[in-house]
């Protein structure tokens, strides 16, 4: 081990992506599921409500268990107004995920909702999704701008056929579409628009669902020579338009046991916070071989010079002198936030490109980055697609009198920003609060880094 005393050892969160996908596939699932460690947090309880308001029973297993549910699936899929004057009204507040993956879910099943939240959420796209959803059928009314929430959206279910869908915003656009498929009343055929994707690992988790949950497809290739299907769909490494599409045929999820695994991007807070230093860092509760394209952040430490130690559980991160790095990071894009504070504490330029989609998010993740990392002396250039870190050392004054950080309402900025804590700055939020969105525990397990990591 390191000369570094004090580990302190923290248990990652659950994953964000497979909660929303596990508590969606249990709620269309003929029976009853069992979830265990599902996330507990804003952008899940905007999940759970919009399910329970089509039709889905969702109650804790447990009160012993925090994260345990008994989901009662509704088959036939959910079970709207039948009136569009007085659609079902469902709240997705400031969470995306939730918006574009039940917007798809409903959309399978019948009668009209008004999908409609708050914050930057009716700034937010959905058109694209919408679009796909009306070539099936689907009819879309929009109360303010046109491809934005709030809309009312009205369905006699989705028909069988082909359709394509631009996924160069968002990769959820695919993921609802792929969730909602096995409701169709025939076989659909999902094939990519666009001049680009993006977070194609969002992807690989819904299909890991469906597998879960029992749910037939076949994903095919075009190389060229003509359209082939891939013994294993967890080879293909990325979506091109025109060069992958999926089949699916009319089925019905199995109602199952299912433990949610480890979240990679609320881990990334911590695992950053063991290469900063001044002490390792070790998270229990990752899974190494996981789908999520935010474990690239072991690739990424280790690229900047960090030592990282896996064992059959956990995983430790050790401090060393940090390097600026270039990396595209379409495929992990909720760690540009933390990868960009880093940079910040490194020797030397870091460029990070291929995310010009995080300007969508709960905030401009790109412009909120750039804004806030400046403040402490760092050099910072937004580009088309990304951004430029050029780290400056952090002054004796800054470190004592702190800096005030904004948040901008966003909770991976405030989380990414606690890191400037590991070298001796003291760090202020305007809302520390804004963490519930994704990780409400996070304060308390950053204490422990506090009391025992060196902070």
């Amino acid at each position: 081990m390191s000369q570094h005393t004090h580990p302190a050892t923290v248990t990652a969160p659950a994953s964000k992506s497979m909660s929303h996908r596990a508590m969606m596939a249990a709620a269309l699932a003929d029976g009853e599921s069992h979830l265990f460690n599902v996330l507990d947090s804003d952008d899940l309880i905007r999940t759970a409500d919009a399910l329970r308001e089509s039709g889905s029973s969702i109650a804790p297993l447990t009160a012993l268990e925090p994260g345990a549910f008994a989901v009662l699936g509704q088959p036939e899929g959910p079970d709207g107004s039948p009136d569009e004057d007085t659609p079902t009204e469902i709240d997705v507040a400031e969470s995306g995920t939730t918006c574009r993956l039940i917007t798809a879910i409903l959309a399978a099943g019948q009668g009209s909702f008004r999908v409609h939240g708050k914050g930057r959420m009716h700034e937010r796209p959905i058109g694209a999704l919408a679009q796909s959803l009306e070539t099936l059928g689907v009819r879309f009314k929009y109360e303010g701008t046109h491809g934005c929430p709030p809309f009312v959206l009205t369905t006699e279910g989705l028909r069988g056929r082909e359709v394509s869908v631009d996924i160069s915003e968002s990769s959820q656009y695919l993921s609802g579409l792929l969730l909602a498929a096995p409701l169709a009343d025939g076989p659909l055929t999902i094939s990519l628009a666009g001049e680009k994707t993006v977070s194609w690992p969002y992807v690989s988790l819904t299909l890991q669902m469906l597998e879960e949950f029992g749910i037939p497809f076949v994903v095919e290739v075009n190389p060229g020579s003509g359209w082939q299907a891939v013994d294993d769909w967890r080879l293909v490494r990325a979506a091109v338009p025109g060069k992958v599409r999926f089949r699916m045929e009319p089925a019905t999820y199995r109602a199952r046991k299912y433990v949610v695994e480890g979240d990679w991007s609320n881990a990334s807070y911590f695992l950053a916070a063991g290469a900063v230093g001044p002490a390792l860092v070790r998270v229990r509760g990752l899974v190494m071989e996981s789908l999520q394209g935010d474990s690239a952040i072991i690739d990424i430490l280790q690229d900047m010079g960090a030592e990282i130690t896996w064992e059959r559980d956990a995983v430790t991160v050790e401090p060393r002198h940090l390097n600026g790095i270039e990396r595209n990071m379409s495929e992990s894009p909720d760690i540009v936030p933390t990868v960009a504070v880093l940079a910040a504490m490194a020797d030397g330029p870091t460029r990070i490109t291929g995310v010009p989609h995080l300007r969508i998010k709960e905030s401009d993740r790109l412009a909120a980055c750039a804004k806030e990392i400046s403040k402490v002396g760092a050099s910072v250039m937004l580009l088309d697609d990304g951004i430029m870190i050029t780290p400056k050392p952090i002054s004796q004054q800054l470190k004592q009198e702190g800096v005030d950080f904004s948040s901008h309402g966003d909770h991976r900025i405030a989380m990414s920003l606690s890191l400037f804590e590991r070298v001796g700055l003291p760090v202020r939020f305007d809302d520390p609060t804004v963490v519930n969105k994704s990780f409400p525990g996070f304060w308390d397990e950053w204490d422990k880094l506090r009391n025992g990591g060196g902070v």
